[in-house]
């Protein structure tokens, strides 16, 4: 560009020109704001699908269930049998209950994947089961073991009307356990002194920061045995002629599926797609099964993790 000697340029039209060129430089950096801004609103509807997939239970819809059209009804228990999680007594008998309860299902399928947990909220389970199998006799309930199915998850099983195992399954482990931590001889190495007040002679049951009382193991031993023999109750009763029974049996070991059917500790080989066909007849395949949402999960853990730091020092009783 020309300019003159004062420095000002030849063109006449400079000043238009100058000014059409920072119009168009602000419109293109418009257009830019504007892509980015799409660019995030869409980032952000993209988490919120993705939060809502987790929040909405995206499963058989309350219509589709209770449509009254035959099928088998699926309830899963997954993971520790606790009071606090998916596999609670109070989710699997809500299930078990909506399952039993449809005038359409034909079978109901308990498929476990779980090492076991609490004895208590087994025994409920267990419970459960056998009261909905006497009212509705017409309604068989099969368990699928898929990777393990071990002690409280297999005294759920003990309830059914057959077990069906993959040959590779985990089984059994009928035993119960009691575990906790001693921490005296730290204690001692740092220098800290215990100062334990009770009132009654036993309300320091089991203290981790005292010595281990003799009478106070003796009578956990005796709570673990009494737990024991309910598990070796209910298994008899629930498998009945079909155990052949070894002293190994109710020892705490584990077996294969395999070696579970020769024990009589399961019955067949199965999974839910061949059970539901072969066995109920009843292809169609429905998932009664109660689920949590993230902030249900949230605050259970929340609250399963004050819990278990208030009691593990103390012991726990576990079917694991």
């Amino acid at each position: 560009m020309d300019v003159h000697q004062n420095g000002t340029p030849n063109d006449p039209n400079w000043e238009r020109k100058t000014l059409e060129k920072i119009a168009l430089e602000g419109i293109a950096e418009q257009r830019r704001h504007r892509r980015w801004g799409i660019f995030f609103k869409l980032l952000g509807f993209a988490y919120l699908g993705v939060v809502l997939a987790y929040v909405i239970d995206w499963g058989d819809s309350a219509e589709r269930l209770g449509d009254g059209k035959r099928h088998t009804a699926l309830v899963q228990l997954n993971g520790v049998i606790q009071a606090k999680g998916d596999a609670s007594a109070e989710r699997i008998t809500a299930a078990l209950q909506s399952a039993f309860e449809d005038k359409g299902t034909q079978g109901v399928i308990l498929r476990i994947n779980s090492p076991g947990g609490s004895p208590v909220q087994s025994g409920i389970i267990n419970d459960e089961i056998m009261r909905l199998r006497g009212k509705y006799p017409n309604v068989p309930l099969y368990v699928v073991v898929e990777d393990i199915c071990a002690s409280g998850g297999y005294y759920v099983a003990a309830a059914a009307d057959k077990i069906f195992v993959d040959k590779a399954s985990i089984v059994g482990s009928i035993g119960v356990l009691m575990d906790g931590f001693g921490f005296t001889g730290t204690m001692e190495k740092l220098g800290v002194e215990r100062r334990l007040l009770t009132a009654g002679q036993n309300k320091g049951f089991l203290d981790p920061f005292s010595p281990q009382d003799a009478n106070h193991k003796e009578h956990a031993q005796q709570m673990l045995g009494e737990i024991h023999k309910q598990f070796v109750d209910v298994v008899r009763k629930g498998r009945g002629k079909r155990l052949k029974e070894t002293p190994e049996m109710f020892s705490g070991l584990m077996w294969t599926g395999a070696k579970s059917i020769e024990m009589g500790l399961a019955d067949a080989y199965g999974t839910v797609e061949t059970v539901a066909r072969d066995t109920i007849k009843a292809e169609d395949i429905r998932d009664y099964t109660v689920k949590q949402n993230i902030a249900e999960k949230l605050a259970r853990q929340f609250g399963a993790n004050m819990a278990e730091g208030a009691t593990s020092a103390l012991g726990r009783f576990v079917m694991h």
